[in-house]
């Protein structure tokens, strides 16, 4: 699919980590692939910079983060004249006027990225609309975390809609972007083999995985007054959650397929206060080894308060009260300092009730699903085989279906996939109002009941995977995590 339309992206925060990481590099290759239309490419700083200083730092993150061989210099030059360095104070509604006049006049195709904190949010969409920015043909993109809890994001949800209607406002969760999950999508709802075994009768439980090898690093300051609730679970992790339960929708349709994951959230068993310390599990992340070399414990990181209760691990036994996954748990995890990186989607179906093979040990060999979103993405089923050599003895054995392998020239990265889904007016992979509501709803009695107790997250060993109670977790229901596949 092409854009013929002409755009402006203003970049707020364009300074800020994400764009420099994510965001400028997704729109290069976007770029150099010829799949953006003619347009420019904003972004908003509080310091003045020059045009040739903002060129070459936009330069110097493309080289750190896009791999050497699509670095071309006749792409660079093209792409770097699309780039635009605007000085606006974003606190100073009266600077929304400079920023009027340095776009385009007339309703086209303009996107407001919002890559700031959620704060900022109510008062750049009241300086946007005063300052007649907003018209028909306009959107308005904002990233995660979407408040602190639920009032705060109603309260966020609100003021926006004043000034746009919820058609033009794009709330991203990049996970839905990855390749991966298109794919679950497709192999569920495009083939009768696995949509029919996709339900409590066949299905024994499922894990979603989200872990991260590195601790806060340069995030503390926002990290300590967030933690792993709010910066992962209640967006990535619940999003992954949702693809992978809900219904099959009446047709691949934003709207359809957004009304399909309001119903898995609002089934959602609510995990009460009494029931907390049952179903969850939080950490915080001590001294240990990562990557072979020592690393200090969470309250020893710079900009982290010494005495800090922010969780940097979360585990929860998800429950949803419907007919199809019924008696079904979802265990669901993230954490910073852990053995891996790693984020994957595991689905356990039942034990055969039988074997004949003598070797064969059920739970251990039962068949799994595996969704791997990163660090390599891929989708693989293991099934049993028997060994090689006399006997019947049965081994596990690996179905790989890996997009790398395809013939194409890359994986597109997920940023590519939803800032080009904005450009074409695709909402599908984003979330709605009451999605992002529903979420918030579900997580907030944990919230307040670790808000209600004094005790202090447990700590674990970084380079580890994460505190004894989440393996016990698992283990009371008979279970182990994943950790290997």
């Amino acid at each position: 699919m092409h854009i013929n339309a002409p755009f402006e992206l203003i970049l707020f925060g364009g300074l800020g980590d994400l764009a420099q990481r994510k965001l400028l590099p997704a729109l290069y290759l976007l770029h150099r692939d010829g799949r953006l239309p003619a347009g420019r490419i904003y972004s908003t700083t509080r310091r003045d910079i020059g045009a040739t200083d903002f060129a070459e730092m936009v330069r110097a993150a493309l080289k750190r983060h896009v791999a050497t061989e699509y670095l071309e210099e006749s792409s660079w030059q093209s792409f770097s004249e699309r780039l635009h360095c605007l000085t606006v104070d974003l606190s100073d509604e009266s600077q929304y006027s400079l920023l009027a006049g340095a776009l385009m006049p007339g309703d086209i195709n303009r996107i407001f990225y919002l890559a700031t904190g959620s704060d900022l949010y109510t008062g750049i969409a009241r300086g946007l609309h005063n300052s007649g920015l907003i018209l028909s043909q306009s959107k308005i993109v904002l990233e995660k975390p979407i408040g602190h809890d639920f009032a705060s994001a109603q309260a966020i949800n609100n003021a926006v809609a004043e000034y746009f209607a919820e058609s033009q406002i794009y709330r991203i969760d990049h996970y839905l972007g990855k390749e991966t999950v298109q794919n679950l999508m497709v192999l569920r709802f495009a083939n009768s083999l696995f949509e029919s075994q996709w339900n409590q009768k066949y299905i024994d439980h499922i894990q979603i995985t989200i872990s991260e090898s590195l601790g806060v690093e340069k995030r503390a300051g926002f990290y300590d007054q967030v933690g792993a609730m709010r910066d992962m679970f209640q967006n990535h992790l619940l999003q992954l959650l949702c693809i992978t339960a809900m219904e099959p929708p009446a047709r691949l349709e934003p709207d359809a397929v957004r009304d399909e994951k309001v119903k898995v959230l609002k089934s959602l068993k609510a995990i009460t206060a009494e029931a907390v310390s049952d179903k969850v599990v939080r950490g915080q992340y001590d001294a240990g080894v990562s990557d072979g070399q020592p690393v200090p414990r969470y309250r020893d990181e710079p900009g982290v308060q010494a005495k800090s209760m922010t969780e940097t691990f979360v585990a929860v036994k998800v429950e949803i009260d419907n007919w199809r996954w019924a008696g079904v748990p979802f265990y669901l995890r993230t954490g910073k300092r852990l053995a891996d990186r790693a984020c994957e989607i595991v689905v356990h179906f039942k034990a055969i009730p039988h074997s004949i093979f003598p070797m064969q040990h059920k739970n251990t060999m039962a068949n799994k699903l595996i969704f791997r979103l990163q660090p390599d993405e891929g989708i693989r089923l293991m099934l049993c085989e028997k060994r090689v050599g006399p006997g019947m003895n049965v081994r596990p054995m690996n179905l790989s279906l890996n997009p790398a392998n395809h013939k194409q020239t890359r994986v597109p990265e997920a940023y590519e996939r939803l800032l080009f889904d904005v450009l074409s007016g695709n909402a599908t992979l984003f979330l709605r109002d009451d999605e992002l509501l529903e979420a918030w709803r579900w997580v907030d009695p944990i919230l307040q009941a670790w808000n209600d107790s004094e005790q202090r997250p447990e700590p674990y060993t970084s380079g580890s995977w994460g505190p004894a109670a989440a393996t016990l977790l698992l283990a009371k229901d008979g279970r182990l995590w994943d950790e290997n596949s």
